[in-house]
């Protein structure tokens, strides 16, 4: 009998109030249930962080959310974080060890804007800090004055890499997708292939795909933008959660 896939988020440290708190997003925790058809387990991000082999022994499945924090930029030799830029260490001890392990285990990871940037830096990679202030890109955030269904509205369109995994599931060259964020992807990590570009050339996708010709590695995916938006009423969408689940599924069949 097959079973649900597990999928673990990793939570962000707040500190709200006296304590601290673990959280993730539901809008995340929705769209796993909604529209990958799995179990959401949340994964704390702790100082130190738990034994995350074990933990991905367990897990048939790995989102990476978006935050409203960004990863210290020490951990990608970059210039000093800027003043107000919002860090959580704790996340980043947990999801740059998590991602490599991961890709080794096998573990199907979908990774959704600081995901995606997470992605990058544990596979060697750097960031923009501020996309917007560098010439040539445009000014990717959102107007946080809008109501959320403007802010998560489609905003520009993505050029999909021909024969990537996101132009199989969009049957089509371009998509539209929403724009909320202030950071972008630098220099690509090892093994990551881009699968979409806005068209200010900024990388908005990129897929791992492992050097030897005979095994590409495990389903990876990583976006800029956020699929998890109402994530059943937008085809695109919907397609790229469907087809982590079948990935996740896999690898639920092959642990059972």
């Amino acid at each position: 009998m097959r079973r649900t896939p597990l999928v673990g988020l990793p939570s962000d440290r707040k500190q709200i109030g006296h304590h601290p708190f673990q959280a993730v997003g539901e809008k995340y925790i929705r769209a796993v249930v909604d529209g990958a058809g799995c179990l959401p387990v949340l994964i704390p991000s702790l100082a130190p962080p738990l034994d995350l082999r074990a933990l991905l022994q367990s897990l048939d499945g790995l989102l990476l959310t978006g935050a409203y924090s960004n990863i210290e930029p020490h951990h990608y030799g970059s210039d000093p974080s800027y003043a107000g830029n919002l860090h959580d260490p704790a996340r980043d001890a947990t999801t740059l060890g998590i991602v490599p392990l991961a890709i080794e285990m096998r573990v199907p990871v979908l990774a959704i804007c600081r995901g995606l940037q997470e992605v990058n830096v544990a596979l060697g990679g750097s960031l923009h800090q501020k996309v917007h202030d560098i010439p040539g890109f445009d000014d990717h955030r959102e107007n946080t004055d809008d109501p959320l269904g403007v802010q998560y509205a489609p905003s520009h369109p993505v050029e999909l890499a021909e024969g990537g995994v996101l132009a199989r599931i969009a049957g089509a060259r371009q998509a539209m997708v929403n724009s909320l964020h202030g950071q972008g992807l630098k220099k690509l990590g090892r093994n990551l292939m881009v699968e979409a570009t806005a068209p200010d050339g900024l990388v908005e996708a990129v897929r791992y795909e492992s050097a030897r010709d005979e095994d590409p590695g495990p389903f990876l995916v990583a976006v800029q933008w956020h699929p998890e938006w109402r994530v059943t009423e937008n085809p695109f969408y919907l397609g790229l959660f469907q087809a982590f689940a079948a990935a996740c599924r896999e690898r639920a069949h092959q642990r059972a």
